[in-house]
C-alpha cells in the first residue's frame, strides 16, 4: 500500500503540467487542489438519430402485459413459494403473483387489480398470495432471475460488465403512525419517512435494496449491498454520494478488495495523507501534509483481518459493525481502521483529479441511478407516492416489489432495444456501437403505467414469441 500511494503521488505530480483541469492553490496557509468541471460528452447526430429510430420501433404495452411477458422469458414467478409449504402450487399462480407485484409497485392496492370473473384475480386469491408468497426472500430470488437474464443479453455487454455499481437513496413519505420511519424536514416536510437504498449495476439492473428509517447515511449500508446480494453479478467498484465517504468505509472496502468511489461535493476540503514522511512529491508536498499512523495499523492488523473474515462469512453485517465501532470516543480498533482507510481515500482523491475516465465512470453511474429513480417515481405513483406500510416488513416487501418491477421494465426494454437495433441493421441502417453504448433501457414513454390493469397476453407471446416492433409511420400506434 505504501508503494501504491507513493506511486500515485508521483504520477499525479508528474502530469500536473499537462493536466489543465487541475491547479495547486494556496489559501489561508493551506494547499489544496482545484478541479475544473468536466464538459458533458456531446451527443453526436448519429446518436440522436438512432435513439429516435429505436424509440419509434418499441411496441406500446401496458405494465401488466409487460410483467407477464417477462415471466414467459424468465419464469421469475416460480421463485415465489408458499410460506409454509414450498411445493404448494395453484393454477395460474404466476398471474396472481404478477397482479400482486403490480399492486404493490404501483402503490394502488389489490382492489385496482381485482377481477371477480377471473379466479386468479379474485380478491381472496390475491390476498392469500400476498400473505403467503410475496416476501423478502422470494422477491430477492425472483429478482436474481431478472438480473441474471439481463446480464446474458448481447446488447447489455456494450453497457457494462456488471463490475461497476452505484448506491443511492430514494425517499418516501410515510403518513401512517410507525416507529419504522424517521424525521427530516428537507425530504418529508412535517412528517416522517424512509429511504430505499438501491444498488444498481452498470448493466442498469438493480441487484439489492435496503429500507432504512429516515435518512441515515448511506455509508452505514454501502458494503451490505455488495455482500448480501444473491445475483450472478460480481461488482468490484461501488459509486455513491458524499454522504457515504467516511474513512472507515474506505477501510472496510479496501480490506475486502472493493473499490469505493464516492462523488465528493466537498472535494477541496478533503485531507491528503502520506505514509512516507520523507518522500518528495514536488508541488504536492504541502498537499500531503498529514501522515498516516502506520504503527497503529500494524498493531491491529490481525484484528482488521478478523473483521474482514467476519464480514465475508456473514458473521457480522458491515452496517452493524460501523454502528458499534464508529461511536465517539473511538476506540483504538476504530482508529486503526480509520487510519487504514486513509490510504484508499487518498488514492481516490488523487485518481479523481488525475483521471478523467475515472470521473466519467462515476458521473455516468450516478446519472443512471437518477434515471432509475425517475422511473421508480413514475411507477410508484398511486396514493400520492406515499408509503403507507406501518411495519418494516411491509415496507421492505412493497419497495422490494417496486425494485422487481423496475428490473422487469429494464429487461423488457433491453430485449426490445436489442431487437430494434438488429432490425435497423438488417434494413441497412448504419448503427455504431459507440452510439448503442449510450442507449438507455430506462425510458418508459411507450409503457402505460397506470389506469389499465388487464392481465392478458396474445397466444404467440404466451408461447415465448416476441411481439412485432411498432411501425413508426403508423399513426394509429401513437
Amino acid at each position: 500500500m505504501s508503494e501504491q500511494l507513493d506511486a500515485a503521488y508521483r504520477l499525479v505530480e508528474s502530469r500536473l503540467p499537462e493536466n489543465t483541469q487541475v491547479k495547486v492553490e494556496e489559501k489561508n496557509g493551506r494547499t489544496f487542489l482545484t478541479l475544473s468541471e468536466d464538459e458533458a460528452l456531446p451527443e453526436p447526430p448519429s446518436l440522436i438519430k438512432l435513439r429516435a429510430a429505436v424509440t419509434a420501433l418499441l411496441p406500446r404495452i401496458d405494465l401488466p402485459e409487460l410483467l407477464l411477458e417477462v415471466n414467459t422469458w424468465t419464469g421469475f414467478a416460480e421463485a415465489f413459494t408458499h410460506l409454509s409449504e414450498a411445493r404448494s402450487r395453484v393454477d395460474d399462480l404466476a398471474l396472481s403473483v404478477c397482479a400482486v407485484l403490480l399492486a404493490e409497485a404501483c402503490n394502488v392496492g389489490l382492489e385496482a387489480v381485482t377481477r371477480g370473473d377471473v379466479e386468479a384475480l379474485r380478491r381472496g386469491r390475491l390476498s392469500w398470495v400476498d400473505q403467503n408468497y410475496v416476501r423478502a426472500e422470494t422477491i430477492a430470488s425472483a429478482n436474481a432471475r431478472l438480473v441474471d437474464h439481463q446480464a446474458q443479453l448481447p446488447l447489455v455487454a456494450l453497457w457494462g460488465s456488471g463490475q461497476v455499481a452505484a448506491v443511492d437513496g430514494l425517499r418516501f413519505k410515510v403518513p401512517v403512525k410507525t416507529i419504522h420511519a424517521g424525521h427530516n424536514p428537507k425530504y418529508f416536510g412535517v412528517g416522517n419517512g424512509v429511504t430505499y437504498l438501491n444498488f444498481v449495476s452498470d448493466q442498469f439492473s438493480g441487484f439489492h435494496g435496503i429500507v432504512v428509517p429516515g435518512t441515515l447515511r448511506d455509508s452505514l449500508y454501502a458494503l451490505d449491498g455488495l455482500l448480501e446480494q444473491n445475483t450472478s453479478l460480481k461488482p468490484r467498484q461501488l459509486i455513491s454520494d458524499t454522504g457515504a465517504s467516511s474513512e472507515m468505509v474506505f477501510g472496510l472496502f479496501r480490506l475486502l478488495s472493493y473499490q469505493f468511489s464516492p462523488l465528493l461535493a466537498d472535494i477541496a476540503e478533503r485531507r491528503y495523507w502520506r505514509m512516507d514522511k520523507g518522500a518528495d512529491y514536488g508541488r504536492l508536498n504541502a498537499l500531503a501534509a498529514h501522515r498516516i499512523d502506520t504503527r497503529l495499523i500494524a498493531a491491529h492488523w490481525d484484528d482488521l483481518l478478523r473483521i474482514a473474515g467476519s464480514l465475508v462469512t456473514g458473521t457480522v453485517k458491515a452496517s452493524d459493525l460501523l454502528k458499534v465501532i464508529g461511536v465517539k470516543p473511538k476506540g483504538s480498533l476504530a482508529r486503526a481502521l480509520e487510519a487504514f482507510g486513509r490510504v484508499p481515500a487518498t488514492l481516490h482523491l488523487l485518481t479523481y483529479h488525475d483521471d478523467p475516465q475515472y470521473r466519467r465512470t462515476i458521473g455516468t453511474q450516478r446519472n443512471m441511478q437518477e434515471a432509475r429513480h425517475s422511473l421508480a417515481r413514475a411507477v410508484f405513483g398511486g396514493r400520492r407516492g406515499e408509503l403507507r406500510q406501518p411495519y418494516r416488513t411491509g415496507q421492505e416487501d412493497q419497495l422490494g416489489a417496486l425494485g422487481l418491477v423496475l428490473n422487469a421494465i429494464t429487461l423488457w426494454n433491453s430485449r426490445y432495444l436489442g431487437l430494434a437495433v438488429e432490425h435497423l441493421r438488417a434494413q441497412g441502417y448504419e448503427v455504431r456501437d459507440e452510439d448503442v453504448e449510450r442507449l438507455s433501457p430506462l425510458r418508459f414513454e411507450h409503457i402505460h403505467l397506470e389506469g389499465r390493469y388487464a392481465f392478458t397476453l396474445a397466444e404467440a407471446v404466451k408461447q415465448g414469441g416476441l411481439r412485432p416492433l411498432r411501425d413508426p409511420d403508423d399513426v394509429l400506434n401513437e
